[in-house]
């Protein structure tokens, strides 16, 4: 069964070479001769030794004068060395070329393929093992292609060129000679499948390796904050050691294979050397044809020998071959459905890029593990333009409510429109072109704030430097170094918090959305920057939707309708004043926040 699975896996690489097919095809011509200047040394070698001792020869040197026949097997033996030296660098370098090709396009559609699966594979695997897939699996399957596979090719096309030649120079000898190959061949095919799967470990506590190592570099604030150096490295330690055990398990194996091999080619050279000896002895042989076969019994177990060097890299580019198959079957499970399926409502709306941004929840169910469920027949309806506040208590689904929204996640029952139509009807790019979203937790990528600001949307610099300045940054531009073009660094960690947030409304506003959603989005903003941004973020709200998880009174006061959310179920809704006097969840927490013992 696993090598069926390595068989289509392996299939499934063919597409990727496909672009460098004339190349890989010119590679895999030249093992041929490559393979007939290598059988060819040992066979002139033996033709000089026989030469000089006035023992029969080949045909074509029959009649010449013995400093006339070393002369031409000396110049035949430097040019076949000289042939088999520039082929196989040419061969090496094409091998390289299309190896190196091979990886760069199966990175890009596993980067590709990572981007469009959904945040619930995200959320249950840590993203330094999609590292160590993307990186040292995917740099271990060019090493057994560029040194591996092609290698192992030329290994066998080299081991039966030798073959023939020895069987049809002396068979007795050369028969002895390829059984004596038997016992290797079924040593390397038991040791396979032990070799894989302590390989298979090996990369797996890679995989945590530096999932633990991402966590504690991304976490190192707390980690020196809290004091939690000893601890972590400890635990860091432990990883450590259970990586190096593993290791441990393929060194045997790899070491147990080198060594076998050397004891049968050894053994088959002590035969070759006592039999071939008393068939010299008794006349049958000549001592030339023993000398090539003795170079032959070397040379026959050169690829053997290269493939044992090669079994680490072979058996861990197929563990790779495994790694990097799982991870592209992972199915997408949120995607654009065919054009086919779609209604022609949604395909009309599609080809628009406003909206009136209606958004309705019609008995959305959703729990990320069956056994906790977050929404449960959760039901509304916003109006074009109406401003909703979402508030309720930690864990009552409000943020769900928006990765539901923006398709972040599919609901396990229930529909969610956006203007009347399913938005699994909707394209993606659509439907995230009409969501304007606006977290707490604002990231930036490295590279300069233009760069952040503008994202997928096609601005020229003069139109971002406009829009920057109606929605008041010109005062955060300023105390910048570089405007426009400062370098960020890594997660804009060269601003403030309220800065980023800053900048993370504006990328919205540059969008032009059809439904705002907010996520309080001025709570890390001091008084001054907040104030300066009240005017903008009401000229952003102007004639859209908007829903803000709120947490705090001032911004649920704002808003045309409260929705209060609790356990994943709609308890009340109205608005401020109204749920102040109807007593109930809001009210409670509403007293609360006043009185400074919550936030709602």
């Amino acid at each position: 069964m696993m090598a069926g699975l390595d068989r289509q896996r392996l299939a499934r690489l063919l597409p990727y070479l496909g672009r460098d097919r004339r190349r890989l095809g010119l590679t895999l011509l030249l093992l041929i001769p490559v393979a007939f200047a290598a059988a060819v040394q040992p066979l002139l070698v033996g033709q000089a030794i026989a030469v000089l001792r006035r023992e029969p020869t080949l045909g074509w040197l029959d009649g010449m004068a013995v400093p006339e026949a070393l002369r031409l097997l000396v110049l035949l033996l430097l040019g076949a060395v000289m042939l088999r030296l520039g082929l196989q660098g040419i061969q090496t370098f094409n091998v390289q070329a299309v190896g190196q090709r091979l990886t760069a396009r199966i990175r890009d559609d596993l980067f590709a393929h990572a981007m469009a699966l959904s945040l619930r594979f995200h959320d249950r695997t840590p993203v330094g093992k999609l590292l160590t897939r993307l990186t040292s699996d995917v740099d271990a399957l060019a090493e057994v292609f560029g040194s591996g596979a092609v290698g192992v090719l030329a290994d066998l096309v080299t081991l039966l060129v030798i073959a023939v030649t020895m069987i049809s120079i002396e068979w007795r000898l050369g028969l002895l000679l390829l059984v004596s190959q038997v016992p290797v061949v079924l040593g390397i095919l038991w040791l396979q499948g032990r070799f894989r799967k302590a390989n298979y470990r090996v990369r797996e506590e890679l995989s945590q390796l530096n999932a633990d190592l991402q966590e504690n570099l991304q976490g190192l604030e707390v980690v020196q904050m809290f004091r939690r150096e000893a601890t972590n490295s400890a635990r860091f330690s432990q990883v450590t050691a259970a990586y190096r055990e593993a290791v441990n398990g393929t060194i045997l194996f790899d070491s147990a294979i080198s060594a076998f091999i050397e004891w049968v080619a050894l053994t088959a050279v002590a035969v070759v050397l006592a039999l071939g000896g008393w068939m010299v002895l008794g006349s049958a042989m000549g001592l030339g044809t023993l000398t090539t076969f003795i170079l032959y019994s070397q040379r026959l177990f050169d690829p053997l020998r290269q493939l044992a060097e090669r079994f680490t890299q072979i058996q861990g580019g197929l563990t790779a071959v495994e790694r990097i198959g799982e991870l592209l079957e992972q199915p997408i499970e949120i995607a654009d459905l065919p054009a086919s399926e779609r209604s022609a409502a949604a395909i009309q709306s599609g080809s628009k890029r406003a909206s009136a941004g209606e958004v309705i929840f019609d008995n959305v169910s959703f729990a990320y593990r069956e056994d906790d469920p977050i929404l449960t027949d959760l039901s509304f309806r916003i109006a074009p333009g109406e401003h909703v506040a979402l508030v309720g208590p930690t864990g009552s689904g409000k943020t769900t409510v928006i990765r539901l929204l923006c398709r972040l996640y599919e609901p396990q029952r229930g529909r969610i429109l956006l203007d009347g139509i399913d938005i699994r009807q909707l394209p993606i790019p659509t439907l995230r072109q009409r969501l304007g979203v606006v977290l707490q937790d604002t990231f930036l990528f490295s590279g300069n704030v233009a760069d952040n600001l503008r994202l997928d949307a096609p601005i020229s610099s003069e139109a971002l430097h406009q829009i920057c300045a109606e929605l008041g940054l010109e005062p955060l531009l300023r105390r910048l170094p570089d405007g426009l073009a400062t370098e960020l660094r890594e997660r804009g960690g060269n601003l403030s918090s309220g800065e980023r947030q800053l900048l993370s409304v504006a990328r919205v506003a540059i969008r032009d959305p059809s439904v705002l959603v907010m996520d309080e989005a001025t709570a890390f903003m001091d008084p001054s920057t907040e104030a300066t941004l009240q005017r903008d973020l009401s000229r952003l709200l102007q004639q859209r939707t908007a829903i803000v998880i709120a947490h705090r009174l001032a911004t649920v006061e704002a808003a045309d309708r409260i929705l209060v959310l609790r356990k994943g179920h709609l308890i009340e809704q109205g608005s401020h004043s109204d749920l102040r006097l109807a007593g109930g969840v809001y009210a409670q927490l509403a007293d609360l926040q006043e009185r400074g013992l919550a936030a709602l």
